[in-house]
């Protein structure tokens, strides 16, 4: 028989307190959001394929990945254009960044019309491009602009950790961390060609209470999730680092047969590579030594393979969310054309960023040189026969066959033809940035269809595509031609 326990009113008080307890605990632990499994990428997030891996849902932040999300909704428009979030305040994240947009211009004391045509491509500005160089660090990509910076945050005590990506096990395997020292910082030397999960760490962040200014590096993808929780992490000052990024890896194993099959070389013998301003890729081997192959000469069908999906619908090339940029792509190159001798470019956008560069001149990490400049070379023909000719856009239109590399004596040729009388310096940014804006618009009519790019563009892309449309037959004609076929996947 079943012995029936008899309860007095103390009992039955201390039973149901300790429910109460239980049962708050549990409710408690429910609502942590739980970060979603990498293993489980690209299918599994939220913007499935066109995921770039920015590491925001492999935290408990996740919940914030509708409103943050740079691929979700309303996209990269966020940037420059108000979006339909009631949980967020009117302003674009531009103005919440540096308290103007780029179409909201100071007072004519402090901006002159050069700077204005500028910031319309290259984003708020507090003066033009510079040139810079780090100073006195060595095994970097190029002469370590971003670490030089990093650095010298974090020895002079502006910051007390640092985001940033190192090399987990190559260089095309990248890691993100956090950096508490100077030799942490040391390890994210270098270019990660493949899709970094930088916001994958932020859960250390939240969990350390030491850490109340921190340092983040990222690109542009990355950078606007940032900025959309950074109130999240309740710091007392945030800094962003930045670099241009255009068309990574979706994995290293992309980015090694892009070397492979493109290059012709052992990926073990790999350090770098960079798409270069003479119309060539640099690959840095083992040994400091370079190896050039003008674009022409790679296989017409490899871009698909090489490119994450995520970079073919990206409108951030210039980081236009971060307080500093760094890159290349107005800057000239060297006397032989290597990467670890020649300048980068310098973009400051607001205060935070002054005081960055301004503590890295003051360790002597950091040197600058002149204004980046172009050379009068109009881009724009250029720009259009560059998309035209694009294999991911011949794609879109049913050109899907691959077309024959060029012979390298020809494609030598012809890049030595083009790095003479092309366009260089600020010329060849506003041609790179062109390219990337009209080839990704195309992308995602193709396989978004045109109502989510019409709500999913920032207003300078907007500005861009409709430029083109309106002053060539050839784009409009182009751009209808890929409407008709799009796939129209709902977004």
């Amino acid at each position: 028989m079943f012995k029936i326990q008899k309860w007095n009113p103390f009992s039955i008080s201390l039973y149901i307190a300790a429910t109460l307890v239980t049962l708050s605990q549990a409710l408690t632990i429910s609502s942590v959001p739980k970060p979603i499994d990498s293993s489980g990428w690209p299918y599994k997030f939220p913007a499935k394929e066109h995921c770039s891996k920015c590491g925001l849902c492999e935290t408990t932040l996740v919940r914030h990945v509708t409103e943050a999300c740079a691929f979700l909704d309303e996209g990269m428009s966020k940037i420059d254009r108000i979006p339909n979030y009631s949980s967020l305040t009117t302003q674009t994240l531009e103005h919440q960044t540096h308290q103007r947009g780029r179409h909201e211009f100071e007072s004519e004391r402090s901006v002159n019309n050069k700077k204005r045509a500028d910031e319309s491509r290259f984003g708020v500005m507090t003066r033009p491009m510079l040139l810079a160089k780090g100073i006195g660090l060595e095994d970097a990509q190029w002469t370590g602009c971003v670490t030089s910076i990093a650095l010298s945050m974090l020895e002079c005590n502006m910051v007390d950790a640092v985001v940033c990506i190192a090399s987990s096990s190559s260089w095309s395997d990248p890691e993100p961390i956090l950096a508490r020292t100077t030799g942490d910082v040391l390890r994210g030397r270098g270019v990660k060609p493949a899709l970094a999960p930088s916001l994958k760490v932020l859960d250390k962040v939240i969990d350390d209470p030491s850490i109340r200014r921190l340092l983040f590096c990222g690109v542009g993808c990355a950078v606007q999730a940032f900025r959309s929780i950074q109130h999240l992490l309740k710091l007392e000052q945030v800094y962003v680092l930045g670099t241009n990024c255009a068309d990574n890896s979706p994995n290293p194993t992309a980015a090694q047969n892009f070397i492979q099959r493109g290059i012709g070389i052992d990926p073990s013998q790999v350090r770098g590579y960079e798409f270069m301003a003479d119309f060539s890729v640099h690959v840095k081997v083992m040994g400091d030594t370079y190896i050039k192959k003008p674009y022409f000469c790679l296989p017409s069908d490899l871009a698909a393979q090489s490119i994450a999906p995520s970079c073919l619908a990206c409108f951030d090339y210039t980081n236009a969310l971060a307080d500093v940029v760094i890159g290349y792509m107005a800057a000239p190159l060297s006397t032989g054309g290597n990467m670890d001798t020649s300048y980068q470019t310098l973009t400051i956008r607001n205060s935070r960023g002054e005081q960055m560069i301004q503590a890295a001149l003051d360790r002597s990490r950091l040197q600058l040189g002149p204004e980046a400049i172009g050379y009068g070379a109009s881009h724009e023909d250029l720009t259009l026969a560059t998309v035209t000719a694009d294999g991911i856009v011949q794609n879109m239109i049913g050109e899907d066959k691959p077309k024959p590399s060029m012979p390298l004596w020809l494609g030598n040729i012809i890049a030595s033809f083009l790095a003479f009388i092309g366009p260089r310096g600020v010329d060849f940014a506003r041609y790179s940035i062109d390219y990337h804006i009209l080839r990704n618009y195309l992308h995602v009519l193709s396989y978004f269809g045109e109502e989510y790019a019409l709500r999913s563009l920032p207003q300078y892309a907007w500005d861009i595509v409709n430029h083109y449309e309106n002053t060539y037959d050839a784009f409009r004609i182009l751009s209808d031609q890929v409407k008709a076929k799009s796939t129209r996947k709902k977004r």
